[in-house]
Order: C-alpha cells, then structure tokens, then sequence
C-alpha cells in the first residue's frame, strides 16, 4: 500500500468519524448482537480471514529483503529463485483471499442489510396512521437506506479493518524492531506529523461536507416538491419560473463552489502527507543505508524497513481513530434502533377474535375521542424537528353513540371540521378510542384481528389514492387471489371495462404517480372496483364524491350503488341531496350528534339539517337538485 492511499484512507477516516461524535448506551451493543448472532459463523470467518491477510502483508517486505541480501551476497541463484516464487505465491494467494474476504464482507453486509431493512419495513408498516400525517416521509426513508448502509459498515468495514489492522501493527512492529530499533522509533516519532493535519483538515473537510449534504438534500426536497403532479401544477398557476430556478441556482451554485473548495483541499492535504511520507522513506533509506555501510544493518534489512513502513504508518493512522470511526459507524444502529423502539399505539391482541359470519351491524357506544400528541407517534428526527408538539389529546368526539343495522346505510352529514371523517377512522382502527366501543358485528373492533378487520370492512375516500403500478396491480391489493375474469367483472360493476380496454396496455396499463393519468372520476371508480373485489360486508364512503363533476359523479354514483347493494354502509357526504334516501342521517356538529333521523323527518323537524339543506339548495339551484334522482340518490338507495 502507497503512502498516498494511506493518506487517502486516513483523510476518509478522519471526516466520516468527525461526522458524529456520541458515546452509545451498553443497551444498543447487545441489540446489535441480537442481530449479528444469526451471522457470527461468517462474522468468525471474516476476521480469521483478516488475521491470515495480514500475517501475509508483513511477510512479503521481510522476503523482500532477504532476496536482496542473498543477491548481494552472492548466494546460489536457486535461492533468489525460491524466494521470489514464495513472493509470487504469497502475492496470489493474498489476491484469493482478497476476493473470498470480499465476498464474505458483501454477503455479511447485504445480510445484515436485508436483517435490518426487513426489520424497519415490517414495523413502520404498523405503525398508526398519525405517525405518518406527522413524519417526514424522506427522513423515514433514509433509516432504510443511508442509516442501515452505515449500521452495515460498522461490520463489513469497521470490525475487520480493527482486527487486520491490530495484527498488522504488532507483527510489523515486532519486525522493525527485530531488524532495527533506531529506524522503527525514528518512523515512530514521525507518526504525528502525518496524524495531527490529517485530524485538523479531516474537521475541516466534514464541515464542508456537512454543508454540501444540507445544500443537496434541500435541493432535493424542492426538486421531489416541484416535479410532483401537484407542485408541477402549482408551480405553473402561481409560481414565477424566474425565480424558482434563480432559488435553485444559488444552492447548486453553493454546493459548486464547496466542491471546489473541497477537492483543493484534499489535493493540497494529500501532497502534503506524501510529502511527508516520502521524507520519511528518505530517512529510512539514508539512516538504514548509513547503517549498512558501517557494517551494522545488511542491506535487505534496509529494504525491507522501508516495506515495512508502508504497512506500519497505515494501521497506526487507522486505529489512531478507531474509536470514533467505530462510534460514527454505530450511531446508525441507534437511529434504526429509535424507529424500532417506537411502540405502535394500535396492535393485535394476542387473543384477537374474528368477526362473526354473516350481515354485520356497525355500532358506537359513548364514544370519546382525542388525536393523539406528536410526542406518542413521532420522532423529532423524523419530523425534522428540534422537539416534538406536545399538544394534542383534546377531544374531538364527545359521547357519540348511533347504530347501523346489518344491511343499512347511515349518513354522516355536518358542517367541516364536526367530526365525521375522524368517525370513519374509528371503525377500521386508524386510530383507536379514548373512551367507550366501536363494534363490528357486536364484537369491539379492539379485539378484532387486523386480517378479520380489513376481510369484513371496505373503504373508499375522497382522494382515490392509485399507486404508480399498473391496473391489475392496485386492483389485485383487494384480493391478489382474483383472477383476469373477476378483474374485468369488476371493471365492468365499477363502470371502467370499457375504459380499461381502450387503453395501450389494458389490465398492464401504468396509471402514473397517484393515479394522475386518470381522471377524478376514473380514480373513484377504481377504487370502488377495488372494494367489489374485496366483498367486504361493511363499506365506508368518505366524501366519495366531494370533487367530481357532475357527469363523473353520475358515473361514480352508478358504480357505488353496486357496491353498496347488501351491504351496511356509513356515508359521509357534504351534498346532502346525495343522502336522501339513506335509512338514518346523523347530523354532526362539534363531535357530537345533535340531529338523526330519516331525510323527511329531519326538514320537517325544522334544525340543522333543514338549515345546511335549505343553504345547499339555495346555491345550487340549478344543479343538485335538478339533478335526476338516480344520480343524486342511488348511492343510498
């Protein structure tokens, strides 16, 4: 190894250990332990491997030499022969040992990847939906992938690089001193002066680096803001282009000129400690070379000191900073670990019951409710956040109680802000009560299976959310079981078929990001299909209409009415000529029902309801109401 890459790798070391400097709790080192035990056996392998590939890099200096003290001595030419031979089986046998420690790196690294990655996955996917609403969606990403690589290397990288090294020092050590006490201390003595500037410029550098990082990852949350459909579309009604790339510019500007900055730097650090590096190859040369001219070194031994010295200076510089670099590369476990240690607020119950067969009634009884503070959902590094919102817990549903009957549909009418959506995401615990029961088929949803809940309830909300995939894909999320036929059946009930057909790739089709390449009401009707494939018992409808136009809505209405048909439903609706015919309207106002009863029954009762109709029907006269009925009211009907 060059001194230049010595340098190289010191300067590395430096600036990624100066990144983070924290002591970790004896609690994190057994967690990692937990993960590392299924791969100790390859974990073992790689150290041994490490010692064997060091014990062979001190030996190649020391033949080294002894094939220039048999040259010079003039010794039987068979001898040079067989050493050189040895070198050359040394040298291969370190390149197949290089390759298998590699492989070995690669598979404990990737495994533990995969260990760690599956582990985040699978408990982020239990996570409430407020832990979402609050955090941060590219720092939650980046424990996947940046935390994780770097919770990898403190194996792949960290663990062998302390042993190999560790090896390599002593038995380097042992042979300078053997061959010459005066040289080893001289190389010694020269150690801070390689080690110090790499220390200051490292600090140096990580700052530069830190910005650099920041600069890029605002340009990069700007770039993911603005070339989504929404920012695009935002960006285009009320931005000014001019000034937008005018922002951009002076980051990328920013992180351009710290690039420049940066590589000088590191060219003049780098000249420097070769420099220095060579200065002391020079000492060696003429101190070793004085020495074997007074009769007190033998020339191979000059030699091979300054083989030697190589191997010396670049496991002296790396353990000089091995704390650090360790504590770096471990302060990733704890950031997974944080995310990890996050208790999901709604789990199963180790006695979770299935809901009854059979038409299934939905009933709230005495209900309380309050969103949960950000402190118990959230992280403040996922949030981006110095500290968590403590406030919260104040209730939004105050005493509420109704009964759906198995087969009817319940209208949740109000004013914004009532109560009504936070109702429906009661029943499919997104979120769980405060006090009192929401029941499914007579049974507290608390005690419900997560599979038994998501097999017996449907939902379709006002957003129509597709993922970037194709058709059969966000069709196949209800029920990956479903054949071509029955997708197409559901098309068909959903009022999409023909849609669907006349499309590039049909069923295989990409519906972009959200689903934008459809319409609004393309959307609605694919996840309406969703819900036919599913045949759950109970379906909620969120606004399921709230935006469209009324030929899209008239469509949507159609398909809804199919997959309303035998099943219990709760509607919520802000036009309530949409609701007419529902067999109970409940009227929400500040978390509490103040109004129920049938359409005729509450305007002749003359409240709120009769209020929010009578203001409905005053500003959109000419719309709603001269409506036919079968496309205001077939969704309840």
């Amino acid at each position: 190894m060059s001194m230049e890459t010595t340098a190289w790798m010191q300067l590395h070391s430096v600036m990624t250990a100066e990144q983070e400097r924290r002591p970790f709790a004896r609690e994190t080192l057994r967690r990692i332990g937990g993960f590392a035990r299924p791969h100790r056996a390859r974990i073992a392998q790689f150290v041994g491997l490490g010692v064997v590939t060091a014990l062979l890099a001190v030996a190649t200096p020391v033949l080294a030499g002894k094939v220039v003290d048999a040259i010079v001595s003039g010794d039987d030419e068979s001898r040079v022969v067989r050493l050189a031979l040895l070198i050359a089986l040394i040298a291969v046998l370190e390149a197949a040992l290089g390759i298998l420690a590699r492989r070995l790196s690669a598979t404990l690294g990737e495994g533990l990847i995969l260990d760690l990655r599956t582990a985040v996955f699978d408990h982020v996917q239990r996570m409430p939906v407020a832990f979402f609403t609050r955090t941060r969606t590219g720092a939650l990403v980046s424990r996947l992938n940046n935390d994780v690589i770097g919770a990898q290397r403190a194996f792949s990288n960290t663990l062998s690089g302390v042993v190999s090294n560790l090896v390599t020092l002593l038995l380097t050590l042992v042979v300078m001193l053997t061959l010459s006490w005066q040289i080893t201390l001289l190389a010694l003595v020269l150690l801070p002066v390689f080690v110090i500037p790499a220390r200051r410029m490292g600090r140096r550098m990580a700052n530069m680096t830190r910005e650099a990082a920041t600069l890029n990852a605002a340009m990069g949350t700007r770039m993911t803001e603005r070339f989504s459909a929404p920012g695009a579309t935002l960006v285009k009604l009320f931005g000014r282009p001019e000034q937008e790339s005018e922002e951009f510019a002076a980051r990328a500007r920013r992180v351009a000129e710290i690039g420049v900055r940066t590589a000088t730097a590191q060219s003049a650090f780098i000249t420097a400690l070769t420099l220095v590096s060579a200065l002391a190859l020079a000492l060696v040369y003429g101190l070793g070379g004085w020495f074997a001219l007074n009769g007190s070194l033998e020339p191979g031994a000059v030699v091979a000191l300054a083989l030697l010295l190589t191997r010396l200076y670049a496991p002296l510089t790396s353990l000089a900073g091995a704390r650090v670099e360790v504590m770096s590369a471990l302060v990733s476990f704890e950031r997974v670990f944080e995310v990890l240690d996050l208790e999901p607020l709604i789990q199963d119950r180790p006695d979770a019951k299935e809901i009854p067969d059979g038409p299934v009634s939905v009933e709230f009884t005495d209900v309380r409710f309050g969103y949960p503070s950000a402190d118990k959902v959230s992280l403040a590094s996922l949030e981006e956040v110095a500290a968590l919102d403590t406030r919260g817990g104040s209730e939004v549903l105050r005493g509420l109680s109704f009964r759906a009957e198995p087969g009817q549909t319940v209208a949740l009418v109000g004013s914004s802000g009532a109560g009504k959506s936070t109702i429906a995401s009661l029943l499919p615990r997104l979120y769980d009560v405060d006090g009192g029961t929401v029941r499914l088929g007579g049974v507290d949803v608390r005690e419900v299976s997560a599979r038994s809940l998501r097999e017996t309830l449907g939902m379709v909300t006002q957003d129509g959310h597709l993922f970037h995939d194709s058709v059969r894909a966000n069709l196949l999320l209800a029920r990956p079981t479903a054949s071509d036929d029955e997708l197409w059946d559901a098309l068909r009930r959903s009022r999409l078929d023909d849609l669907v057909r006349s499309l590039p790739d049909g069923l295989d089709t990409v519906v972009g990001e959200r689903g934008y390449r459809l319409s609004g009401g393309e959307r609605q009707r694919m996840t309406i299909a969703r819900l036919l494939l599913a045949r759950q018992r109970v379906v909620i409808l969120d606004e399921a209409t709230a935006h469209l136009d009324n030929t899209s809505e008239a469509a949507v209405q159609e398909a809804l009415a199919e997959a309303l048909e035998g099943r219990t439903a709760v509607v919520i609706a802000h036009r309530l000529s949409t609701v007419r015919a529902a067999d109970l309207i409940l009227v929400v106002e500040d978390g509490r029902i103040v109004e129920r009863g049938t359409h005729d029954e509450l305007l002749a009762a003359e409240g709120r309801y009769a209020e929010l109709y009578r203001t409905q029907f005053e500003e959109r006269s000419g719309d709603d109401e001269e409506r036919p009925a079968d496309a205001t009211e077939i969704a309840v009907a």
